[in-house]
């Protein structure tokens, strides 16, 4: 496994729509194993192979919980519900924060690195975190969705409110 270099703004991949993955074969796997640590090496809960620079629909969210780390693969919100307000940020925006509202739930289809379908549904953070790998691979950034910027000094302050 290695750790992939993180593509930062304004690179253009960020902002493009992604190409559908067509070859579920090691090479994919591989990809998924090595976004995934990169993720963890680099702090986050959720990494999609722009932000490393590859043209897939292929994200990893992992938020630390018991699901561990969820791969999908040309992935399709098939609905949600609620509505969450929360701070965000992106791996490949260094040091930029926002509240963005999203939904509280959603409803997802993906596939596994072997091409198989599954269904997932989340509430809460994970949701949060799934759609937001998700914009990526449609060439959404959160920074389109700022309600309102937050500073980085005051991120503590706003997680004690």
């Amino acid at each position: 496994m290695a750790i992939l270099p993180i593509v930062t703004y304004p690179a253009e991949i960020l902002e493009k729509e992604c190409k559908r993955v067509t070859s579920f074969d090691k090479h994919l796997k591989k990809l998924i194993k090595d976004m995934h640590e990169t993720m963890l090496e680099a702090d986050g809960v959720g990494l999609a192979a722009p932000q490393v620079g590859i043209d897939l629909q292929v994200a990893v969210v992992d938020i630390g919980d018991e699901n561990g780390m969820i791969a999908l693969v040309n992935p399709e919100i098939l609905e949600t519900k609620g509505t969450q307000t929360d701070i965000e940020g992106c791996l490949s925006i260094p040091g930029l924060y926002g509240e963005v509202t999203r939904p509280y739930y959603v409803k997802v289809k993906a596939k596994d690195w072997k091409g198989r379908t599954f269904i997932i549904e989340a509430n809460g953070f994970l949701a949060r975190a799934i759609q937001h790998e998700i914009d990526h691979l449609h060439g959404i950034l959160f920074t389109t969705k700022v309600d309102k910027y937050v500073e980085e000094e005051s991120l503590e302050g706003y997680e004690a409110e």
